[in-house]
């Protein structure tokens, strides 16, 4: 893909995206301004829309892998569009078998991860999706997952990054588009 035809579709997604979040103040805790995608995932037309936009953006990925619970919301229909299979990141203690957990730091607390130690086959390029990138942990963890399984990750593509935080900061290591910027 053209360097021109990546900064289209990446801002026809903001476009789409921006149109359809709304900003919910104090929630989870106080200080904290949510950015609800509720509006993006209830119009069929806009969020489809988003969905074949991501699905142009990424060639050669063997799997998409979402992170609990928004993630699942973009994550598995994106892998449908894409004819790949889709990796559940769930909250800890959720996911049956054998898994691997991460812990990380959030804007407002603490939390584990987990996936399956089977999720994907050894050396599968693995698209990571979630809604928001905000201090990163929960993004960092996810990929460290998918390693740790022996995937290897493609990229990470969030829908919203909230860029006056330091996640993308904590990404280096890893190819990151994102969606919406808000500064």
């Amino acid at each position: 893909m053209t360097t021109e035809a990546a900064a289209m579709i990446e801002q026809r997604i903001a476009d789409v995206v921006g149109r359809h979040t709304r900003d919910i103040a104090d929630f989870p805790s106080p200080g904290v301004v949510f950015k609800d995608l509720t509006p993006l995932f209830a119009d069929p037309a806009a969020f489809g829309q988003v969905l074949d936009l991501l699905a142009q953006r990424h060639d050669g990925v063997d799997v998409v892998a979402g992170v609990e619970a928004r993630g699942f919301i973009i994550g598995a229909p994106l892998a449908q569009r894409m004819g790949v299979g889709f990796v559940p990141i769930r909250k800890k203690g959720k996911l049956p078998g054998d898994v691997v957990s991460a812990s990380y730091d959030l804007e407002y607390g603490s939390a584990t991860i987990e996936v399956q130690t089977d999720a994907v086959t050894p050396g599968a390029n693995v698209l990571v999706v979630d809604d928001v990138l905000a201090t990163g942990g929960t993004a960092v963890a996810a990929c460290e997952l998918i390693e740790k399984v022996g995937g290897r990750v493609a990229c990470l593509d969030v829908l919203v990054e909230l860029a006056f935080l330091p996640g993308r900061e904590r990404l280096d290591r890893w190819e990151l588009h994102t969606g919406l910027v808000v500064n």
